[in-house]
């Protein structure tokens, strides 16, 4: 320990560091303990960990992973007692500041700063919720606006409601949960505004949180303009052409007191761009090869900071294996690489993951759809060649899809890109 100005400078040897305490940070940290790494050590810059999971009292988390249903809290409570288990250390209220290339991390607590040493790091930040001004919607600037994930915790961990006329515009799954809740307790939700011909979020959110409460949802519209002096007194929604441009003459003022924003996530990757990790245009998360290591050797990344799942149980999945892939370049078991082809997104295919390939085998891709399709046939090309044709019962973008493909050292070794693509069938 040495003294850097009027703060102790605390220096720390260890196997794996995990940058994020939510789900993915959690099961990462666990797997990268089961499977032979040392010290491992997560930090955090909440007081808590488990990151939103605290704020999600609904059940379902634990279904598609254990077959068990539980509320957020519990779910994030099993990971954090099989992490304290294991032996993870915990660093709460620490603020990364800077990431290095030779996976050296300097970070600030109460106690001071702590300049860390990692055979490898994962990269586990999560996301931040979109706002008004990333959409940039027209009109005044008054109270009574929210991102939907704050107005969840305003009401689920503080008691707080947000509203009593509520508009939700945008139809991701926090938007719609957070719809239900309200009218849990007690307020009317005057409907959900979704600019796309289809809603945003999983359909089985769709029907359980609005049409089950008779929740209007407006497809193929959006706020034209926000009304208020103090508090908001008004929106006004608009209908959008095929290029998403208001179609003047639609316009609706809808009176209310509170809109909240269900506009999308962004990874958090501010870490990822300081140490020069490649970021992918489309996931705005790192690109990454099939062992989830992103573009400087030995950090990985995982969790909604890589892409945004649609579900924690299929992004802990995801980070147990990424957890796993660290630890084993920790103790020195990297992989040979012996080729290297880049996969990319074709006809109909919004973004695929990973987007490059560097050893032979079996291979677990994810992919989005551009648009819904109730049939549809994904292929795989490599140059003119068909390697993989799968028909699928339908298509959404608001569900991921997975795949498993086995890549051949013939077409490693090609380095013609392959191509992922999907058709009407």
């Amino acid at each position: 320990m040495v003294e850097q100005g009027s703060l102790k400078m605390i220096n720390l040897d260890v196997d794996v560091t995990v940058i994020g305490a939510g789900p993915a940070g959690l099961a990462a940290a666990i797997s990268a303990r089961e499977n032979g790494a040392g010290e491992v050590i997560v930090l955090d810059r909440n007081s808590w960990l488990g990151g939103i999971l605290p704020q999600c009292i609904h059940d379902g988390f634990g279904v598609e992973e254990i077959g068990t249903s539980m509320t957020g809290p519990e779910y994030a409570d099993m990971y954090i007692k099989n992490a304290e288990k294991l032996g993870v250390t915990f660093f709460y209220e620490t603020m990364v500041l800077q990431l290095f290339k030779n996976h050296e991390i300097i970070a600030v607590n109460k106690k001071g700063l702590h300049k860390i040493k990692a055979k490898s790091i994962v990269l586990a930040m999560g996301c931040r919720e979109k706002t008004r001004w990333d959409v940039l919607i027209p009109g005044e600037r008054p109270s009574g606006i929210y991102t939907a994930g704050v107005a969840q915790g305003f009401i689920n961990l503080y008691n707080i409601m947000v509203g009593k006329n509520v508009v939700i515009l945008g139809s991701g799954d926090v938007g719609l949960i957070v719809a239900r809740r309200l009218r849990f307790e007690g307020a009317n939700v005057k409907g959900v505004i979704e600019i796309l011909p289809y809603a945003s979020g999983l359909p089985r959110n769709v029907v359980q949180c609005l049409d089950d409460y008779n929740i209007p949802l407006y497809l193929n519209h959006t706020v034209a303009y926000i009304k208020g002096r103090e508090r908001l007194e008004s929106i006004t929604i608009a209908q959008v052409d095929e290029k998403m441009e208001i179609i003047y003459g639609t316009e609706k003022e809808i009176k209310c007191d509170t809109l909240l924003l269900s506009l999308g996530l962004i990874p958090e990757n501010e870490l990822s761009k300081q140490v020069g990790i490649e970021i992918d245009t489309i996931t705005g998360g790192p690109v990454v090869d099939q062992f989830f290591e992103t573009t400087v050797k030995g950090i990985f990344a995982c969790g909604n900071c890589l892409q945004v799942y649609d579900t924690v149980d299929i992004l802990s999945i995801g980070a147990k294996q990424v957890g796993k892939n660290a630890a084993k370049y920790a103790v020195g078991e990297t992989h040979e690489k012996i080729g290297f082809v880049k996969v990319t997104a074709g006809k109909g295919i919004r973004y695929v993951l990973p987007q490059q390939i560097n050893k032979s085998g079996k291979v677990h891709f994810y992919l989005r759809v551009e648009q819904p399709k109730k049939t549809a046939v994904l292929r795989v090309f490599s140059g003119d060649v068909e390697l993989l044709k799968k028909k699928l019962p339908w298509a959404n973008p608001a569900n991921m899809i997975e795949f498993d493909f086995n890549v051949s050292e013939k077409v490693l070794k090609s380095n013609k890109p392959l191509e992922v693509t999907i058709d009407d069938q």
